[in-house]
């Protein structure tokens, strides 16, 4: 029996339409070069008339059917016959519903062969076997519907009318709302971060720095939405706005770029993160404390800053470099600066991955990179801009007050950073530490200030994962658990579930912001951490910290000066996190 093109037009009809349905399909099919469409980017809509998933795989369901019936009525007539007609026939079905199907004992690649064994054994049929006249009409129809012969032609028609319905509801998609124009895409993205602050041990300096005895707290830490895409041919852009406080909307990157330029290769304008501090320059979605460390929040205050920024990453993937000019104050809740002093900074980092372990794909990695900055404050500030040489932080937790801070220094002609930064990854291992020095060079007579700090910390997978690490940008990418955390009652009524990944980390931290007439405060602490995984997008995270802070005179929420204090605390945090 001749194969009809019916059944493979029947399968093939629907390729360009399932992207609506399955984006695998539609990227298996698509030309080489085109880049694969997410499934969030692809706009649905639903037509009074239109052909659903479901009805498709019922039609191909009964093709599957319709087919197995003609070669088991072929096994019972003539078993030596049909043992090479099954060779014959291609693997059925090549195009399958996109959703879970369980084998079927027609498919060929399961039980093809242990059919035509049989049928070879099998004794040669009777005429009672055969079943007479009614089985030779079955036989008859059978044929006709996926033979050559005329019968093949409804079937065909038929497929080729849902094809056109289909395609009309493609054509009617201009009514609904879509990315806006043909040559960009639109993806959304946003992130989730609840977390509760306890203070079970202060003191009397702590009361000072905070303005009085630091308050247990609920908040939104961060509540973000955003949009990212492409615009035809290399140019990328993206907007992300911060809800956590709903008095004060701010936005947070916002940015546009052109990739492939030459020499340069990707080149980004807009409010980004400035290089230096790799704590900063990993996403808050992947980082393993909740809070960053002193060192890194202080002498980078919220990281994002108005630039024009060059990117890069060598053809191995063993180096990556960005450097770039921007503007040193913060406008992420007002828009702009404005001021004749312009208070730039030059800015780069120059990291390498100087050893990927190709065998176990990235669990064994080594990271180096020197970063730093020099920088143009204005000195004197203005009525519509400030002095942008201070230095001032949170104490590794959510607080009203800085606890860290130098005030603005006055005659700081300019400053400047370096940083080192160092990671290894042995497997469930991980070792971090930077250290940074900065200095601030003053005139009139005033003397210099140099301030210093660092941190490392540890920390060991129970589960077995390891910290992934993005070899293009130097920083530590999304973790994967080895099984995802869910809970549910099985046929049994018995309860079974995922654990996730469980993450255990310890870190030292100091920061040093005293020398000269300044009396930003001295700073040791530890904090210990959990983290839970629930999946790739979702988790928990629990902090202890115990910290000290030493001659500390400048106080951020009354903006006073005194003598300087001391303070011992215990700070306790929990985050539900999630992304998406």
């Amino acid at each position: 029996m001749s194969r009809s093109p019916a059944r493979w037009i029947a399968r093939g009809a629907f390729v360009a339409p399932a992207a609506f349905c399955s984006v695998g399909l539609a990227d298996d099919l698509a030309p080489a070069g085109t880049p694969p469409v997410a499934a969030d980017a692809i706009p649905v809509a639903v037509a009074e008339d239109a052909i659903s998933a479901g009805d498709f795989r019922a039609l191909v369901d009964r093709l599957d059917r319709a087919e197995a019936e003609v070669r088991t009525l072929r096994t019972r007539l003539d078993a030596p016959f049909v043992a090479a007609e099954l060779d014959a026939l291609p693997p059925a079905p090549l195009f399958r519903p996109a959703g879970y199907q369980a084998p079927d004992p027609t498919d060929r690649d399961v039980t093809d062969q242990g059919e035509a064994e049989l049928a070879l054994n099998a004794p040669a049929p009777t005429s009672d076997s055969s079943g007479g006249a009614e089985f030779d009409a079955r036989l008859r129809e059978l044929e006709d519907l996926f033979g050559d012969q005329d019968g093949g032609e409804a079937l065909t028609e038929q497929f080729k009318g849902l094809d056109v319905r289909i395609g009309e509801v493609e054509s009617g998609l201009g009514d609904f709302v879509t990315r806006g124009t043909s040559n960009s895409t639109a993806q959304l993205f946003g992130r989730l971060h609840a977390d509760y602050w306890a203070f079970p041990s202060t003191d009397e300096g702590a009361e000072r720095f905070e303005g009085e005895n630091p308050q247990d707290r609920l908040l939104f830490r961060r509540l973000r939405f955003g949009l990212q895409g492409d615009i035809r041919t290399n140019m990328f852009y993206k907007f992300e706005t911060e809800f956590a406080d709903p008095n004060d909307f701010e936005f947070r990157d916002a940015f546009f770029g052109f990739r492939d330029v030459p020499f340069l290769q990707t080149v980004v304008v807009g409010n980004q993160k400035r290089p230096y501090g790799l704590d900063h320059l990993n996403s808050s979605r992947y980082n393993v404390f909740m809070e960053r460390p002193n060192v890194i929040e202080a002498f980078n205050e919220d990281n994002r800053r108005l630039g024009a920024v060059s990117y890069g990453v060598s053809d191995d993937l063993r180096y990556n470099w960005r450097y770039g000019i921007y503007n040193l104050e913060r406008i992420q809740d007002d828009g702009s600066y404005i001021g004749d002093a312009y208070q730039l900074q030059v800015a780069g980092r120059l990291a390498t991955t100087y050893w990927w372990d190709e065998c176990s794909d990235g669990r064994g990695y080594g990271h180096f990179a020197v970063a730093g900055t020099i920088a143009d404050p204005d000195e004197t500030g203005g009525p519509q801009n400030n002095n942008e040489a201070r230095f001032r932080t949170r104490p590794e937790a959510r607080t009203d007050g800085r606890w860290l801070n130098t005030g603005r220094i006055d005659d700081v002609e300019n400053f400047s950073l370096i940083g080192l930064e160092h990671v290894l990854n042995y497997g469930a291992v991980q070792w971090v530490s930077e250290a940074q020095v900065l200095s601030n060079d003053r005139f009139h007579g005033a003397e210099d200030a140099d301030f210093w700090g660092g941190y490392t910390y540890v920390s060991y997978f129970l589960t077995g994962e390891h910290m992934p690490w993005d070899r293009e940008s130097g920083t530590l990418d999304r973790i994967k658990p080895h099984e995802d955390f869910f809970l549910v009652r099985d046929c049994h009524g018995r309860c079974g579930g995922g654990w996730g990944a469980w993450q255990v980390a310890a870190r030292y931290s100091y920061l040093d912001l005293n020398d000269a007439d300044v009396f930003g405060g001295e700073a040791e602490s530890v904090t210990l951490g959990l983290n839970w995984y629930w999946n790739q997008n979702a988790g928990m995270q629990f902090n202890w910290v115990n910290g000290n802070i030493k001659d500390s005179s400048v106080v951020d929420v009354d903006g006073g000066e005194g003598a300087p204090i001391d303070s011992r605390y215990d700070i306790l945090g929990v985050r539900f996190r999630l992304d998406f």
